[in-house]
């Protein structure tokens, strides 16, 4: 897989996903994913990086709605109230593979690849997730390009995400026991 372009179009320095992967090395932590739109290119990317059997343990890919609920554990009313590309998915998701997979931290992503809009949603929305150890939190990327460019930027959203969530439980500004108030949409 070549190197390609985040949401802002910019080429990361380095690989996003070896800098996961030897974070949670370090700390004897384990990842799970859940990919909807990404389709497992998420779960390729981490696994391209050596030594992440102790890190890895898995994914799940639920590209149909149903397996979202069936699989991941997402309540089947939230998905027929919202649809698939919502931040309370995301949460559920990211929520529903950490549990299922038995992981410290759970990373998902879901969202409308393109072409078309789907259930009224338009290209480019997507929703990444993660959940660890001090909670839950979503954001919501506007990502404009064709369907491979969308997937591919929101791999390395989720995984920066993902490494900023890591990050700020090693300076402190998360603990495992308080709800974390940073922004919208955290659970």
């Amino acid at each position: 897989m070549g190197m390609e372009s985040d949401g802002a179009g910019a080429r990361p320095v380095g690989s996003p996903a070896a800098g996961v992967v030897h974070s949670l090395a370090e700390r004897q932590e384990t990842l799970a994913t859940v990919e909807s739109l990404t389709g497992g290119l998420l779960a390729a990317s981490i696994v391209e990086i050596a030594g992440v059997s102790g890190v890895f343990q898995g994914g799940l890919v639920v590209y149909a709605t149903e397996l979202k609920s069936q699989l991941a554990g997402v309540p089947a009313e939230l998905l027929a109230e919202r649809g698939p590309v919502d931040p309370d998915v995301a949460v559920a998701l990211a929520e529903g593979g950490r549990r299922r997979c038995g992981a410290d931290w759970g990373l998902a992503t879901t969202g409308v690849a393109g072409p078309e809009p789907q259930d009224g949603k338009p290209v480019g929305l997507v929703y990444v997730a993660v959940a660890g150890p001090s909670g839950t939190v979503v954001h919501q990327l506007d990502l404009n390009g064709g369907r491979d460019h969308i997937r591919s930027a929101a791999v390395i959203e989720a995984l920066r995400l993902l490494a900023g969530r890591i990050h700020a439980v090693d300076r402190g500004e998360l603990s495992g026991d308080q709800p974390d108030a940073a922004g919208a949409g955290c659970r």
